[in-house]
């Protein structure tokens, strides 16, 4: 029998909880349970449904438009791990070097465009990228010393290569600061006597500061791939709301959105979702199983 303090305890205990298990069945378990029965029926408004049970999720897979949307989502996936990344991890490593000054202003320059916002960035990549008059353009007819004007129509014929550009704008200092905490907790005394034992700067970043840094470089990597894949405001706003030239710029999530609120078929937008969420639940485990994995040959 329990004494009555230990029980008082528990009760206490669940008093404390009962908020946040309020919030989290009204925005996180309600919401689950609804988008799984959406999907299950064809939907005309939010008021109309028919029941089709699995036959969403077979249309899905016979939809060139959603394969199309995986592969852009895909390619702007890689773009941001094998070139955002990088240049944020190397960034960081100049920047966390003793010998620059003004090291601080710096830092602020490179993280300053995320206190802007993603629209406002959206708004000035579609005025930098614009055909006639935009920056990049222009800059690039200075460059070659080429007296007319440059008109090539980024967000006409490379629309995934400006979303990555801009992108690298955005989200280089912000996945940096993560890479440069990381490098300031690097024992300094590791760095010494390695530097001691005759290690070049090569061979300290292999063999010291990378694997040092590698369980915030696993987190950066999972935060960019599932920021990635959810891809929407970037491209919707560039692209005026479409999926550009033959739905090139169109993304997963912005295929829901077309589906859920502008057709009006929330059953297959919520396929389009539990398709996205099971990739990003596939990609999650990959990674963990791939982490553990080296840890224990470790």
């Amino acid at each position: 029998m329990s004494a009555p303090g230990s029980r008082r305890q528990v009760i206490f205990a669940w008093m404390a909880l009962l908020p946040f298990l309020a919030l989290f069945a009204v925005f996180m378990v309600y919401p689950l349970i609804q988008s799984a029965s959406l999907a299950l029926n064809q939907t005309y408004g939010p008021d109309t449904r028919i029941l089709v049970g699995s036959k969403n999720f077979e249309l899905l897979m016979k939809d060139p438009v959603f394969w199309k949307a995986i592969r852009n989502t895909l390619v702007y996936t890689l773009g941001s791990l094998f070139i955002q990344l990088p240049l944020a991890f190397g960034l960081a490593l100049v920047l966390n070097s003793r010998r620059l000054r003004g090291r601080s202003i710096y830092r602020l320059i490179f993280f300053s465009p995320q206190l802007m916002g993603l629209v406002f960035v959206s708004v000035l990549g579609a005025l930098a990228f614009e055909k006639r008059a935009g920056l990049v353009n222009r800059s690039l007819a200075w460059l070659l010393q080429n007296e007319k004007l440059l008109e090539i129509d980024w967000l006409q014929a490379y629309i995934m290569p400006t979303l990555i550009l801009i992108s690298l704008w955005l989200y280089v200092g912000f996945n940096m600061i993560y890479f440069l905490a990381a490098l300031q907790n690097v024992p300094a005394s590791l760095l010494e006597a390695a530097e001691i034992d005759g290690a070049g700067p090569f061979n300290r970043l292999r063999h010291v500061i990378l694997p040092a840094v590698k369980p915030v470089a696993t987190f950066v990597v999972l935060l960019s791939m599932i920021g990635s894949l959810q891809l929407f405001e970037l491209p919707y706003i560039l692209l005026q709301g479409n999926g550009g030239p033959n739905n090139d710029g169109l993304t997963i999530v912005m295929y829901l959105y077309q589906n859920g609120f502008e057709l009006g078929d929330l059953g297959y937008a919520s396929a389009v979702g539990w398709a996205l969420a099971l990739m990003l639940i596939a990609l999650a485990l990959v990674q963990i199983r791939m982490v553990r994995k080296e840890e224990a040959s470790a």
